[in-house]
């Protein structure tokens, strides 16, 4: 996310190319010689926008959108520095399965199906849920540097950590267990205690050997809370081990440009997102990437990264403004579909998947003119057969 789409400058970028890994095809692997197929019928719920149609709305670029655990809530921050938050209830109704598919989707204002919004003092980057405060605190990372928590209940901030010496925060995250972690310019990841006032700070990793690469983005293992996650500027992701931070357990090299999104697929496989076009997955124990996902387009803008972990779908954003679905099963999308950004040249600019239920599933996309669009899907009853009907969808 950026404010004029370029997202990276060429400074940022090693000059020397990382050697890529040999892997498997899907076809080397086992169980994996089959065809994709879409096995969930998604479809557009609802579409959220501005009822202004001024230049200032195209400046509301969306580059971070989170469910609360309990997918009750839907927080949003970005470039207008609002953090805007949805009721789940509100942007998704239950549709009249009598009509055609055109006149199920609610068409929704973001100042009416927003529940309310805090503004903020610098542009946003980051949001997550604080575990354990029942949807009540999130934090935030921003463009100057600073992680802010907010009390959702008061309304009021709780804290701000200015750590990161002014340069900007891509990126926070929470383990389970209360620590938080976020990433800057700096190339440094600054991990503190939520639990203490004021957010005692705990650590500060600097992956990359002393080379101070700027660290793009940061997930704690939600399976196992002691191993964190960052990826960086310098093509490569890490592993850190919380008991003992003095070097990385796993060192994950195989991308061709910057690493831009970490996610955890379970306890021992990782997703990771680049500007080289492509998503991979990697087996931690091996510290190896066993499969590439390719189709979206992406070589210098955040485009967004979720994992829903009951379904085994991937979503991601695209510069050419799609939203793309992958199975994790195999390394092209099962499903696609245009976004139609206002004035045209848009690109999707963040996705999140909430993560309730097993057989219903809900994907929420931005845009980078700031227009939200909810997807909703379920299980196809042919998802049991390869037919056509279960073929890749493209929209």
């Amino acid at each position: 996310m950026n404010d004029s789409s370029s997202r990276f400058s060429p400074s940022h970028d090693p000059a020397v190319s990382t050697p890529l890994l040999h892997e498997p095809s899907d076809a080397d692997l086992p169980g994996r010689a089959d065809s994709p197929r879409c096995e969930w019928d998604l479809q557009l719920s609802s579409v959220v926008s501005s009822s202004s149609d001024s230049a200032s709305s195209v400046s509301d670029i969306l580059g971070a959108i989170e469910f609360d655990p309990l997918g009750t809530l839907l927080a949003t921050g970005g470039i207008a520095r609002k953090i805007r938050i949805y009721r789940f209830d509100n942007l998704v109704r239950v549709p009249d399965e009598t009509a055609s598919r055109e006149s199920r989707v609610s068409l929704l204002d973001h100042s009416t199906a927003c529940d309310f919004y805090l503004c903020t003092p610098a542009k946003l980057s980051s949001l997550c849920w604080r575990p354990g405060s029942s949807g009540r605190v999130i934090g935030s990372g921003d463009y100057d540097g600073v992680v802010t928590e907010y009390d959702l209940e008061k309304r009021v901030p709780l804290f701000e950590r200015d750590e990161h010496g002014g340069r900007r925060v891509w990126t926070v995250d929470y383990s389970q267990d209360g620590l938080g972690a976020s990433g800057s310019d700096d190339g440094k990841v600054q991990v503190w205690d939520s639990r203490c006032e004021g957010g005692t700070c705990v650590a500060v990793v600097q992956p990359g050997r002393g080379l101070s690469s700027p660290v793009c983005c940061v997930e704690f293992n939600p399976f196992d809370g002691n191993i964190m996650a960052a990826g960086c500027v310098d093509r490569k992701a890490y592993c850190y081990d919380m008991r003992n931070l003095a070097a990385p357990v796993h060192v994950l090299e195989g991308h061709g440009k910057t690493v831009t999104y970490v996610k955890f697929v379970d306890a021992r496989t990782l997703v990771t997102a680049s500007i080289d076009g492509c998503l991979k997955m990697w087996q931690l124990e091996s510290s190896r990437a066993f499969r590439t996902y390719r189709g979206h387009v992406n070589s210098r803008s955040f485009v967004g990264l979720s994992v829903w972990r009951n379904g085994g779908l991937i979503g991601c954003g695209s510069e050419d403004d799609r939203v793309f679905v992958y199975d994790k099963r195999w390394g092209e999308p099962i499903w696609v579909r245009g976004f139609g950004s206002r004035g045209g040249g848009g690109f999707v600019s963040s996705v999140c998947w909430r993560q309730v239920g097993e057989e219903r599933c809900t994907m929420v996309a931005s845009g980078s003119d700031g227009v939200l669009q909810v997807f909703v899907g379920k299980r196809s009853s042919s998802s049991s057969t390869t037919t056509s009907s279960s073929s890749p969808s493209f929209i």
